[in-house]
């Protein structure tokens, strides 16, 4: 569509201020939805206003003055008058109000209420010419999120000017049956009644239409782009009977929760469809060894299994807890990260192409090229939303349609994963294995820190326990006044352990220098380790039971569940200390969730409320595109409806070919431009 500055009245100037925001033609211009509106219906007789309502006033302007009390600004005051009194709107710095308004002109005032005794005030308010024939739209008023500026009342200016001076017609994309089955109105009536509602009801007709597309579009992209249009035919695997001894051979009983992922991973198995399934569990659920479970089985058909890892640490740990647990059974177990060396690597490679290793346990190392398995039939990625799209179809196009099974510690809410993994079935570890003692957590602000180190810390270390100390950053920044970890450590051995073993673990250092510390922490040679996210995800040291968190306000709600998450992995009774700086309302709130529930699933809601799909999950980077309009939490039965048809169509047309589903698929191509890219790249 039309480059944005050759739209009348927008010119180049402007157009700048509109690329921005991410408008760069009319398209986008048209696709640029509100935030909210304002019901400006609300119209009340000056007499009856009430000190800080927003409120609509509709009077004759009776007087207007302006002056310049000192340099650089000019106040302009207006006085309305309707049957009941006098109302004074003034504006700071606004010159063009006396331009545009003048005595006796009819307006509508629309803003926030300043009342002292009898003196009634009305600031920065929106004024607009009224006459006495047209009382149209003053109720629905769209606010669009600006930048710098570009004002409100522009933006609406140009939406008014497209709409009533152009012939908008956009292509109608929807199917014809999929309007009828649930009654939506045309996409050009939507657009039109969005930016310029025509009445209340034309607005809820237009939202619904837009929500229900965009669930609909996303839940469509998903199931074409990661797996849907994909071969039905993979490999049929038994349940072999062995099975049953390497389960027999656990210290431990799975719990009921495990047992029944388990159970719905082996009938994936079982079905010539490839497995596409999600297993999402709380911190310290037990996913990894139900991931053992599943590569077992299929080590037991004679295939290969892969489990990739997000960090070199997990990688390592998982990689010594398999060994420990197979070795009775005889299965070549490998690890490859990027710090083994080019013989080490060339062995490892030449293993797995002639079938010599079972399963192999890495990092990114596996999307390499020359990574070449003989015979892959299990691809298992941990910590899901650290890989994007092009790393997950790269491991699997490394076999012939192989089972696929991706596992989160970040408790996804059920509604966002189901969107974010429409092609994928989802198993939820909801249990915890018996004897995990629940975390005690505390938030303080900065000015217990001290005290909090002279106490807590060291009464669990006179206790025989160790201690997690963790900072968002590695070095001290000029830009963001916190706490780096290499600050605290200096600190820390200087003012208050000077007696005790205090070390430091961050994501700049090399891979040999990281597992040496991380050893020396598992076998007690460190008391205190300080350390940034990089032990965020799997890490486990049974002995540690206290997690202290620096400028806590700095973190995602999940991201301090998940840190929360190294300690309590014992039998030990376990804290983690929250230390805040900020004073604000989020702040509070999300200090507040953190001591009320350790309960990963309710944590991850409220993280998602607070920040958004697209932060929350990284959507941003996947290239995945935004809900503008919809929301998971208040349009839940829209989106079960999208889903639901989601899912009849791909059943009677996977790849979006016939027809009726033409204009669709482009519509799709196109909005899902960036993970179209990243698949390419392969």
């Amino acid at each position: 569509m039309n480059d944005i500055k050759y739209i009348k009245g927008i010119g180049e100037k402007r157009a700048e201020k509109l690329n921005k925001l991410g408008i760069f033609n009319l398209k986008d211009m048209l696709y640029y939805f509100p935030r909210q509106y304002e019901d400006r219906s609300n119209i009340k007789n000056i007499s009856s206003l009430e000190n800080n309502e927003k409120v609509s006033v509709v009077g004759k302007i009776v007087y207007i003055e302006e002056n310049s009390p000192k340099k650089g600004m000019t106040i302009t005051k207006i006085d309305i008058k309707d049957n009941t009194g006098y109302l004074k709107v003034v504006f700071f710095n606004q010159k063009h109000i006396v331009k545009v308004f003048k005595v006796n002109d009819t307006i509508l005032a629309f803003g926030k209420i300043k009342k002292e005794n009898r003196k009634i005030e009305m600031h920065q308010a929106e004024l607009e010419k009224i006459n006495t024939n047209s009382n149209k739209n003053l109720s629905l008023y769209p606010i669009y999120p600006l930048t710098y500026g570009l004002t409100n009342k522009e933006l609406i200016s140009y939406f008014k000017n497209i709409i009533e001076k152009n012939n908008i017609n956009i292509k109608e994309y929807l199917p014809k049956e999929v309007i009828k089955k649930y009654n939506l109105c045309g996409i050009n009536y939507a657009i039109k009644n969005i930016h310029n509602p025509e009445s209340k009801e034309a607005l809820k007709i237009s939202l619904y239409r837009i929500i229900f597309e965009e669930f609909f579009i996303l839940q469509l992209g998903l199931f074409l782009f990661k797996g849907g249009s994909e071969s039905n035919t993979g490999i049929k695997f038994k349940i072999d009977k062995r099975l049953e001894k390497i389960k027999d051979s656990l210290s431990f009983k799975l719990t009921n929760a495990q047992n029944k992922a388990l159970e719905e991973i082996l009938i994936d198995m079982e079905n010539e469809k490839p497995m596409n399934r999600l297993v999402q569990g709380d911190v310290g659920s037990g996913k990894t060894i139900v991931a053992l479970l599943a590569l077992s089985n299929v080590v037991l058909n004679s295939y290969q299994g892969v489990f990739m890892a997000p960090t070199e640490i997990l990688a390592r740990q998982h990689y010594i807890s398999f060994c420990e647990v197979l070795k009775p059974f005889n299965f070549n177990i490998e690890l490859l990260v990027g710090s083994l060396t080019k013989k080490q690597k060339g062995i490892i490679l030449e293993k797995l192409k002639n079938n010599e290793i079972d399963i192999l346990i890495g990092t990114h190392a596996l999307l390499e090229d020359d990574v070449e398995f003989n015979n892959l039939g299990l691809v298992i990625t941990d910590e899901q939303h650290r890989f994007g799209v092009r790393q997950r179809n790269k491991l699997s196009k490394k076999g012939v349609s192989p089972d696929i099974l991706v596992m989160t510690a970040t408790p996804i809410p059920r509604t966002l994963a189901l969107i974010l993994y429409g092609d994928l079935d989802i198993s939820i570890i909801d249990e915890l294995p018996p004897g995990r003692k629940k975390i005690e957590t505390i938030a303080v602000d900065k000015s217990k820190r001290e005290n909090l180190y002279k106490t807590l810390v060291r009464n669990e270390i006179q206790k025989g326990r160790q201690v997690y100390i963790v900072c968002p950053l590695v070095e001290e920044s000029e830009e963001i006044k916190v706490k780096s970890a290499t600050e605290l450590t200096y600190e820390l051995k200087e003012n208050y352990f000077s007696d005790l073993n205090v070390d430091i673990l961050h994501g700049k250092m090399k891979s040999k220098e990281k597992d040496d510390i991380m050893d020396k922490f598992k076998q007690k040679q460190i008391d205190i380790l300080v350390s940034t996210t990089v032990i965020e995800v799997g890490v486990n040291v049974p002995n540690a039971s206290l997690m202290i968190i620096e400028n806590a306000e700095r973190f995602g709600l999940s991201q301090l569940h998940q840190l929360r998450g190294r300690v309590g992995r014992g039998s030990y009774e376990s804290f983690c200390v929250l230390i805040y700086e900020s004073n604000s309302e989020v702040c509070k709130e999300r200090m507040k969730i953190m001591q009320e529930t350790n309960d990963g699933f309710k944590i991850s809601e409220k993280d998602l409320e607070i920040r958004g799909p697209g932060e929350f999950f990284g959507t941003k980077q996947h290239g995945i595109p935004e809900l503008k309009v919809a929301n998971i939490f208040k349009h839940m039965k829209i989106l079960k409806l999208a889903q639901q048809e989601t899912r009849y169509i791909i059943e009677k047309d996977p790849n979006l070919l016939s027809l009726e589903n033409k204009d669709l698929k482009h519509y799709i191509l196109d909005k899902f431009e960036t993970v179209l890219k990243e698949i390419s790249l392969n």
